[in-house]
């Protein structure tokens, strides 16, 4: 009986070490491979403009590098309006027409902003990447997308350094195994 209990015991020793040679594990996940796929998915999307949050400060430098001039001052002597000049068409386009509409509840006012896109379109840039983090069958790894002003009117650059502008965003990326290889599943 005792043989009995050992065989036994050595065949359940052995059936498992069968079924655990037969699993395989993930493949490892590197931080350059996260980035090289995270960066792939931006490159296939289409490339779109920057929007910049223009206070009054921005009005001031827009102006001052002659992207737009004021074209109308309003009664209250704090609405204007600005036309976007020759060079502003080639930085900017707004949403209708190529007039801002600057609107203030005061002088006072500091908060009134207006949103503009460049005309320039980008991708974002991918930094800052984490390390992979393991999350059940899949991989999670969490960085920096930072919004991309290569090639933007150098004053609209400065412009969306301006407060009110968010220039980058922690991300977490998804990646689930296809196979034997680690593919990208989504980005939160």
């Amino acid at each position: 009986m005792k043989n009995l209990k050992v065989f036994a015991a050595v065949a359940l020793m052995g059936a498992g070490l069968v079924v655990l040679a037969g699993c395989k594990s993930a493949p490892p996940l590197a931080q350059a491979d996260a980035q090289k796929l995270v960066e792939a998915k931006y490159a296939a999307d289409a490339a779109a403009p920057v929007s910049i949050t223009v206070n009054d400060t921005g009005m001031q430098q827009g102006a001052n590098a002659k992207l737009w001039a004021r074209t109308k001052v309003y009664p209250n002597r704090y609405w204007a309006d600005f036309t976007l000049t020759p060079e502003g068409k080639k930085a900017v386009k707004l949403a209708k027409g190529d007039v801002i509409e600057w609107r203030p509840q005061s002088t006072e006012d500091k908060k009134y902003v207006v949103v503009l896109q460049t005309a320039q379109t980008t991708h974002p840039k991918i930094k800052d990447v984490q390390p992979a983090q393991e999350a059940g069958e899949t991989r999670t790894v969490v960085f920096t997308e930072a919004v991309n002003l290569d090639g933007v009117d150098a004053t609209l650059q400065a412009i969306a350094h301006n407060p009110g502008n968010k220039l980058s965003d922690k991300k977490t990326a998804t990646f689930v195994l296809d196979g034997d290889h680690w593919k990208l599943d989504s980005i939160q």
